[in-house]
């Protein structure tokens, strides 16, 4: 799919357009709070030590929260979870502006500042597992993220731009209530999308899989739910990244006013790099998300963070410390957005939100220990060092996370089984599973020859594979009492497939399945096919229906 293509298709996506557009007014709104915030409780305190402490604890229920956030998404329907925690942050950004404008106490403005980031923990996990729901085709996902990206970080420089003007003003209610209209206005996108209730449980092969008619159906091993080797790789990047982040939260404060000889103000511009170059990072991704092979740009992207950071540590001035601080910024956008593409391509849906919160507790918990440990090993041995060190890191985080993600959430690399997979998925039976995951799952496949007239599945046997018809025709036959002779059923060729109702009911083999021609196969295993399966929540219940809706008829 060419990326002008993959575009058009998401501009034409109406739910995903209006989900984009009202969280980039939301994200406008979050960036103008979170300034405002700062500032009130710097004015009210003049303690930078309370500052810190607010900003620590805005992080906090991150690494206590996510991952019963990723549960919560998991079970529950994820556009009434957004919609729902964004009316309670709507309404404790009234409550805050309610308090600043009768000058309330500065505990309780606190207070509620983190319990306004409490509900934010819901959000990555909800929305990472919700967006996927609205693409009508899985290549979208790429694109998808990537317009979410570019419109969080152009929400970063229009938000505090926004605050800035509201604060010379006097304006810190105002922008209380103004992040209060924006949870408003996606409030009222969330309240007309699609809902997703009731899939969470059947995407996993569980209870709506197990519920359909009919004997009981094998549900996939709890360890084959979750794929840990590529999501392992996923969190090592995310952990590297954080880490290296956390830190340059806090060194670009040292990097202005030590290295930079630029002083306080050089902070304001520092920071803004990060903005432009993840802007930029977010619109470059675009142009490598549409491929179905994402292990280059991972790679590049991380290459690209590692020299930016690197440049920043021995730069002198500040123009060169903006740009090489752009450059980090846009590699580390790039690797955030690739790799958000592939856990959703990965990760089936009804368990993709714990997958998305167990990795946001590491990659929060990684910021913290950057933020906290950097900035004393820098005061120690140098910035540079330290920055070299943390680009170093990276590189090699990158190579073995994405050797431990490896082919999973890619196309087959065999261009004819690639071919073969695309036909298989836009076939009725599969409906609804991704073709990322049919491709993965026959690549697992292994081809097999029959001549003619040779028996490939014989009735009473026990079911150990499933095939797909690469090319030729076979014949189905059944037998009733011993002795009888056999019973012609019907005849299959090319993309046709057959052997998955043992499979699903453990149940022996119910035909013969007869190579009519010379035949060539794809057999898939009893694991891998059972893999394919928890894909989707519709395709055991729509095989075995088509299995009962078949027999009624012979």
């Amino acid at each position: 799919m060419s990326v002008l293509t993959a575009y058009r298709g998401l501009l034409r996506n109406g739910p995903l357009v209006r989900l984009l557009g009202g969280e980039f007014v939301s994200s406008i709104g979050d960036w103008l709070y979170l300034v405002a915030l700062l500032v009130l409780v710097y004015q009210a305190s003049s303690d930078p030590v309370l500052l810190g402490i607010v900003g620590a604890a805005r992080v906090l229920p991150y690494v206590v929260l996510s991952i019963p956030a990723g549960i919560v998404a998991d079970r529950f329907d994820r556009r009434l979870v957004l919609l729902v925690t964004d009316v309670a942050r709507g309404l404790i950004m009234l409550a805050l502006a309610a308090l600043q404008a009768s000058h309330g106490p500065l505990a309780a403005i606190v207070g509620l500042a983190i319990l306004g980031t409490c509900f934010s923990t819901f959000f990555g996990p909800t929305i990472g597992s919700y967006l996927p729901s609205l693409v009508t085709d899985e290549r979208e996902l790429g694109p998808a993220n990537s317009a979410w990206s570019s419109l969080d970080n152009l929400a970063f420089v229009v938000g505090p731009a926004i605050a800035g003007i509201l604060i010379a003003i006097g304006g810190l209610t105002a922008a209380f209530l103004l992040n209060a209209a924006s949870f408003g206005v996606i409030a009222i996108v969330l309240w007309r999308l699609p809902s997703t209730a009731g899939t969470s449980t059947g995407e996993t092969g569980g209870t709506e899989a197990r519920g359909a008619a009919g004997p009981a159906q094998p549900a996939a091993p709890v360890g084959k739910a979750l794929p840990l080797r590529p999501l392992a790789g996923l969190a090592l990047i995310d952990v590297v990244a954080g880490l290296a982040f956390g830190g340059i939260g806090i060194l670009t404060v040292v990097l202005a006013t030590r290295q930079l000889g630029a002083g306080e103000d050089g902070t304001g511009y520092l920071n803004a790099a990060i903005g432009v170059g993840g802007l930029l990072g977010a619109v470059g991704s675009g142009l490598v998300v549409v491929r179905s092979r994402l292990s280059v740009p991972l790679v590049a992207g991380a290459v690209i963070f590692a020299l930016g950071l690197a440049g920043l540590g021995w730069s002198s001035t500040l123009a060169v410390g903006f740009v090489t601080l752009a450059i980090a910024s846009a590699g580390s956008l790039l690797v955030e957005v690739v790799s958000t593409t592939l856990l959703q391509r990965i990760v089936p849906a009804g368990v993709r939100g714990r997958a998305i919160g167990s990795i946001q507790t590491v990659g929060t918990l990684a910021y913290a220990a950057g933020a906290f440990a950097l900035p004393i090993l820098a005061d120690r041995i140098g910035v540079g060092v330290v920055l070299t060190g943390a680009a170093a890191l990276i590189v090699v985080g990158a190579v073995l996370g994405t050797a431990l993600v490896g082919s999973s959430g890619v196309e087959a690399g065999d261009p004819e089984l690639a071919a073969v997979a695309r036909r298989v998925s836009a076939l009725p039976l599969f409906a609804g599973i991704p073709g990322f995951r049919v491709a993965a799952s026959l690549a697992r496949g292994t081809t097999v020859e029959v001549p003619a007239g040779e028996a490939i599945i014989r009735q009473g046997e026990a079911a150990d594979r499933f095939y797909v018809i690469l090319g030729g025709s076979v014949d189905v036959s059944q037998t009733g009492a011993p002795g009888e002779v056999a019973r012609h059923l019907r005849s299959l060729g090319a993309d046709d497939a057959f052997g998955e109702l043992g499979l699903l009911t453990g149940a022996p083999r119910s035909a013969t399945v007869t190579a009519k021609t010379p035949v060539r196969l794809l057999a898939l295993d009893a694991t891998a096919f059972l893999d394919l399966v928890t894909a989707g929540p519709e395709l055991a219940p729509r095989l075995l229906a088509l299995h009962r809706g078949a027999a009624s008829k012979d």
